[in-house]
């Protein structure tokens, strides 16, 4: 079995035990799911859905949140941790967006890593969630996952986004990303993976490791 064939079969495996995944966080634009994805850092989407089910209300565009207080914007979004941080980040991304490209969230990974608080992470969300531009985030469950079923030697999630990507086609790069997740919450936990019941077991490289 090839590297290309190992990487394909797992993700073939995880489709069939989990079915087809969508993006966790709730949004209707480009904007909304950045300004979701800059809050679920150590934070839980279903936090962050809490969250922005009123935020978006209060701040329905870019100029909105550019021009927010940032005190009150820490309040509203106070619940998702690190809310200083994020504030400062959410605001300077939506400014540049209003300053450098006229109020619209950019498709494309350069302009996106060039706002504030914006890596390759919560860019590769946005490509691949709403502009269906090929795009493989690399979160916490990735990097645990994709090491521990031997999919990549490296904690480095720019190594492992190369990695993966390499070995599977593009359309597939933000399933597969959904995929590692969604077993990585149901499934294959930090602590305690249930190698027991797992639908890729066969497939793991490291069981039980």
């Amino acid at each position: 079995m090839t590297s290309t064939n190992f990487a394909e079969n797992i993700y073939d495996a995880l489709l069939a035990a989990h079915g087809p995944q969508q993006c966790f966080l709730v949004h209707n634009s480009a904007l909304q799911l950045l300004v979701a994805t800059i809050l679920s850092a150590q934070c839980t989407d279903k936090t962050v859905n809490m969250v922005t089910a009123d935020l978006f209300k209060k701040y329905p565009d870019a100029a909105s949140f550019a021009s927010a207080i940032p005190s009150e914007l820490e309040r509203d979004i106070h619940k998702c941790g690190y809310y200083r941080a994020k504030a400062a980040h959410i605001i300077g991304a939506c400014a540049k967006i209003c300053s450098d490209f006229n109020g619209e969230v950019p498709d494309n990974m350069e302009g996106l890593t060039s706002l504030p608080g914006v890596g390759r992470k919560t860019a590769n969300v946005v490509l691949g969630d709403f502009f269906q531009i090929p795009g493989l985030p690399v979160d916490t469950h990735v990097i645990r996952l994709s090491n521990r079923i031997g999919l990549c030697r490296t904690t480095d999630p720019v190594k492992i986004e190369q990695s993966l990507c390499k070995r599977i086609s593009p359309e597939k790069w933000a399933q597969y990303s959904h995929l590692l997740i969604i077993h990585g919450r149901r499934r294959c936990m930090a602590r305690r993976p249930d190698c027991a019941n797992c639908e890729i077991s066969s497939l793991c490289k490291k069981r039980g490791v």
